[in-house]
């Protein structure tokens, strides 16, 4: 899959997420502070990691701030994209299966590599539920 993987600052969280992914086949398209000659403003890096994800270019966003909630506010301004923000493996599935997020962000100053890992698992493993219940909350939600 194609991820594009932002941020407002260079971490060492970053280059750990940037490892996991590669590691598991994934191509990784950066964003932000580790990318070169990018705007490293949260509102730009989440703008641009949204628009690849909305215009096809990427698969999957992952985004990442001090607090992880700018890069999220950002991104779910782009149409089409669902951004959460995520501190845990159960909230990650959680936002695959119920919301068909599509964007997943991190606070750097709260995640571990660790946390991440095991966030970016469940992500990964999350199937999007067909329960029209909540198939409907997402179409909603689409129209905003």
């Amino acid at each position: 899959m194609q991820i594009a993987l932002g941020s407002d600052m260079r971490a060492d969280l970053l280059e750990a997420i940037d490892r996991w992914l590669r590691a598991h086949g994934h191509v990784v398209r950066r964003f932000g502070a580790f990318a070169p000659e990018a705007d490293e403003a949260w509102s730009s890096v989440g703008r641009s990691v949204g628009a690849a994800v909305a215009n096809g270019e990427a698969d999957f966003g992952i985004l990442c701030c001090w607090t992880g909630t700018g890069v999220s506010i950002a991104a779910n301004k782009v149409p089409g994209i669902r951004a959460a923000l995520c501190g845990d493996a159960a909230t990650a599935r959680g936002a695959r299966e119920w919301n068909d997020a599509n964007v997943l962000c991190l606070s750097l100053r709260a995640t571990s590599a660790a946390v991440a890992d095991e966030m970016l698992e469940a992500w990964f493993a999350g199937t999007v539920t067909q329960d029209p219940t909540y198939r409907a909350m997402i179409a909603d939600i689409s129209k905003l």
